[in-house]
């Protein structure tokens, strides 16, 4: 089965998550068309991300993507065989070497004693019987004898491991050798089905646009909500939003949450490569955690605007809007004294990422103080990105070696945004008790449109 070898590198990592949100947002924000079509694009998409299941032709509700199921469960099937038999071919071929050390280390030392041996009983002859002289050689003779002995016992078990595992080596490394080809050739024929699927997916998509154009008109309804029959729901994103921080936040939670979509790539490409290649990454669940800690980072200010954050509503959430308002200006000052304290601390640990004494960039030399702010920024040049040797303060201490300075800045930007949202709490409960603070709490029953109208 071939393998994968891939690396993610450092710059597509952060590029990623700066980028991939960006478009995502862009998209998102495109006017929606009067009527639901198949988009090429889309499944291309999931031709790449799921095709080896079948999923593009799932998509346009195309029942041949069965096909790719059977060859996918017949890789993953093969590739267990042939896990089990390199268990196999290890333990014979650990028996097969240990079998070989022992007759390269007891056939010298057999010959050895045998040799000794007419030496010792040619000195046993030559001494007086009884004497001192006699019973030393005779003792010498003993120990070559029974060196001889227990050489050719370990000789005769060596060989005889030789001769019966030495045969079933070579058929455990054949059947692993068959698995090994099974998977592979499944995975080619896989492959052979995409590519093909890569040319007729334009087609496809016409065909199942067609089809929709075709049906009846019942597929097409779509169900209405009559005027004053919408019932109470949660409050839109953009509901909750009155200023400028409100709207930052807003879109540093839509920006976050596009990383989960991230993530989803990131594990099926860890699922492929580790059960179809036997191939598993050292870069995956390392990049996956941070981005997941810099998304908690990054979203706190959005769940405080959204009033995401868990907590205990018995008594608070009966008050009336300026009561609620003085609670909440009494429990903000242990806000400002976490959001302070996560703002310094984050502050003072991405110094210290950027200064730490691996790091030979010229951020880091500033950051340690050995250089000035204007020497870095006259010294600047390209090389400070591209060049392979140098780096940019604190890195991973696994093998992927992940620069960590980004998300110790992170963590800044993620205590200045939610400070920025305590202050904006803040002055909506000052302006509540001021009795500006916007629209009452929403009496209960009523409607959507009652409110509009109101």
């Amino acid at each position: 089965m071939p393998g994968l070898d891939f690396t993610l590198p450092h710059w597509l990592y952060w590029a990623g998550l700066i980028v991939f949100p960006l478009v995502a947002m862009a998209l998102a924000r495109r006017p929606k068309p009067a009527e639901t079509r198949y988009s090429p694009m889309l499944a291309y998409l999931i031709w790449l991300a799921g095709g080896m299941l079948g999923m593009h032709r799932f998509y346009q509700k195309n029942l041949l993507g069965f096909v790719y199921l059977p060859f996918f469960l017949f890789i993953l099937y093969a590739n267990g065989q042939e896990q089990d038999a390199r268990v196999v071919v290890s333990e014979y071929t650990n028996s097969v070497r240990m079998a070989e050390r022992t007759i390269e280390r007891e056939r010298p030392r057999v010959e050895q004693a045998r040799t000794e041996v007419e030496d010792l009983r040619a000195a046993v002859g030559e001494t007086e019987e009884g004497s001192v002289q006699r019973r030393l050689a005779e003792r010498r003779l003993s120990r070559a004898e029974g060196a001889i002995v227990t050489g050719e016992s370990r000789l005769a078990e060596a060989e005889a491991v030789m001769a019966e595992q030495g045969g079933s080596l070579e058929a455990a490394r054949a059947d692993r050798a068959f698995w090994r080809a099974a998977a592979r050739y499944s995975l080619y024929a896989i492959l052979a089905l995409l590519a093909i699927d890569a040319f007729l997916i334009p087609r496809l998509v016409r065909r199942a646009n067609a089809r929709l154009e075709t049906a009846t008109e019942e597929h097409h309804l779509v169900a209405e909500i009559p005027d004053g029959a919408a019932s109470d729901g949660p409050k839109a994103d953009a509901d909750y939003a009155t200023n400028r921080i409100d709207r930052l936040s807003l879109l540093a939670g839509e920006f976050a949450a596009y990383w989960a979509v991230i993530a989803v790539f990131v594990y099926y490409y860890e699922v492929i490569a580790r059960y179809v290649f036997n191939s598993p990454t050292n870069w995956a669940h390392e990049a996956m955690y941070l981005m997941f800690g810099m998304q908690y980072l990054i979203s706190g200010a959005y769940a405080m605007l959204t009033e995401s954050h868990v907590r205990v509503d018995i008594f608070y959430a009966p008050m009336p809007r300026k009561r609620k308002a003085w609670v909440d200006l009494l429990t903000s000052i242990f806000f400002f004294i976490f959001a302070g304290t996560l703002l310094v601390t984050s502050w003072i640990f991405a110094f210290d990422a950027l200064a730490v004494p691996t790091g030979n960039a010229l951020v880091s030399e500033w950051a340690r103080g050995q250089i000035g702010f204007g020497e870095m920024i006259g010294g600047w040049t390209i090389d400070q990105w591209r060049d392979p040797n140098i780096r940019w303060g604190e890195i991973s201490f696994n093998e992927w070696e992940v620069p960590l300075w980004p998300m110790k800045w992170v963590m800044v930007m993620g205590g200045v945004l939610l400070v920025l949202q305590g202050i904006s709490k803040f002055a909506k409960d000052i302006r509540a008790l001021q009795g500006s603070g916007g629209p009452p709490d929403r009496p209960s029953g009523t409607t959507l449109h009652e409110r509009e109208a109101a």
